[in-house]
């Protein structure tokens, strides 16, 4: 009798700090999960995506990075970084986009498809009257600018840059210049140049017993200095990374092909988002989830959730059209009709001892974390499940699925 394929139709989202690693070491469960979800070839039994808040590497670096950790060989399609949508946005692709960030971003923005990059290091050198706070960095002398950087048309945030107060001066200097540097601040009131952020995380967690400033920390400053200086709010074309939910299309799309790859027959039907960030990884995919809820009820697969009246997200999102057709061109529509929610306690999320039992109750307690364009909803950061770590997730996913990998 032949041994019959086993066709999953459910797909896995893993976060990856908090879940699988803190910094560089490894979470012990993380190896756990990681012998049940590999056969004996190295080959996934189900379908598996890594969507991290990370932006400070490129996509292969990171898959090169969890294979080492984890011992399994992880591809770069089966990982998504908070910057990885960017490649949808091709109108911006063509401008001059000023970039913000740390690691590689020059090389990160053409990856994802900018053709004409600038860097805040670049914009300091072009202009060196502009970086003042840190007095050892004033220029000695009067100096030349270069100024021969093109016009800046639209700035790229995409992860905490190092020296904040430069990355913030300059970032606003832009803003109010409309890009061209050279001219006074104008601050009177007239639409900004267009504004993409990747990765709203306020905190994140590393190797330390608390939280760390996140991307989110750094956004904050930025739209509350904006504020101060013209009386308006810094708008957003986009905003992506958890809890958007461009970033979840971008991970079923990513599902979908691999179980197409692997030739496995049923749809995926359902998915899986496990994170320890009750703001981030919790709220995305139960946002994601009530998208897909209101896809499933229409019946329409034209129809697109107005979601902005729920979550508040008008400024995060494109018009909900463009996005619509934006996904629909370059991903298809979502073959899954739920993505569930687990909770796990080994990162941002700590399930103190003395907090009343009922989890619920406390969740909703808790100061708000999220973005300023994210309302919230405390439906949204309610756990489908909360598990101790990510072994047992993939074992209560497994017995809810009645999924026995051969």
């Amino acid at each position: 009798r032949h041994h019959r394929i086993i066709s999953p139709n459910f797909g896995l989202l893993f976060d990856i700090d908090g879940v699988l690693v803190r910094g560089r070491m490894l979470i012990p469960a993380a190896k756990m999960a990681f012998e049940k979800l590999v056969d004996s070839q190295g080959q996934f039994v189900v379908p598996v995506v890594f969507v991290t808040n990370a932006g400070n590497c490129l996509r292969q670096t990171k898959a090169d990075q969890l294979s080492h950790i984890l011992g399994v060989p992880i591809t770069l399609d089966q990982v998504i970084m908070s910057h990885s949508p960017l490649r949808m946005f091709k109108k911006f692709h063509d401008m001059c986009v000023l970039v913000s960030g740390q690691g590689p971003v020059l090389e990160i923005a053409k990856n994802v498809g900018f053709k004409n990059v600038v860097s805040i290091d670049m914009l300091r050198e072009s202009f060196p009257l502009l970086d003042m706070v840190d007095h050892n960095r004033r220029p000695k002398l009067p100096s030349n600018p270069l100024g021969n950087l093109p016009k800046v048309d639209a700035v790229v945030l995409f992860g905490e840059p190092i020296r904040w107060e430069t990355n913030l001066q300059l970032i606003i200097d832009v803003l109010l210049t409309n890009g061209s540097l050279g001219s006074v601040h104008q601050t009177q009131k007239r639409p900004h140049l267009p504004l993409l952020a990747c990765n709203m995380d306020l905190m994140w967690m590393a190797e330390a017993h608390s939280p760390r400033f996140g991307h989110g920390t750094f956004l904050v400053c930025l739209e509350n200095i904006f504020k101060k200086i013209t009386g308006q709010d810094l708008k957003y074309d986009a905003l992506m990374g958890k809890p958007s939910e461009l970033t979840y299309h971008f991970a079923e799309y990513l599902i979908r092909s691999q179980a197409m790859q692997r030739q496995w027959k049923l749809p995926i039907t359902s998915l899986y988002a496990i994170g320890d960030n009750l703001m981030t990884d919790i709220y995305g995919a139960n946002l994601y989830n009530r998208y897909l809820e209101e896809r499933v009820s229409r019946k329409n697969p034209k129809a697109v959730a107005k979601m902005a009246a729920t979550t508040g997200s008008t400024t995060a999102v494109p018009q909900e059209d463009d996005m619509d057709n934006m996904w629909e061109s370059e991903l298809a529509l979502p073959s899954a009709t739920s993505c569930k929610s687990v909770l796990v306690c080994t990162g941002v999320y700590n399930p103190n001892a003395e907090v009343p039992s009922d989890a619920n109750h406390c969740i909703k307690e808790t100061v708000f974390h999220g973005h300023r364009d994210f309302r919230f909803d405390p439906a949204l950061v309610e756990p489908g499940h909360i598990v101790k770590d990510v072994a047992e997730a993939v074992d209560l996913i497994f017995e809810q699925e009645k999924f026995v990998p051969k």
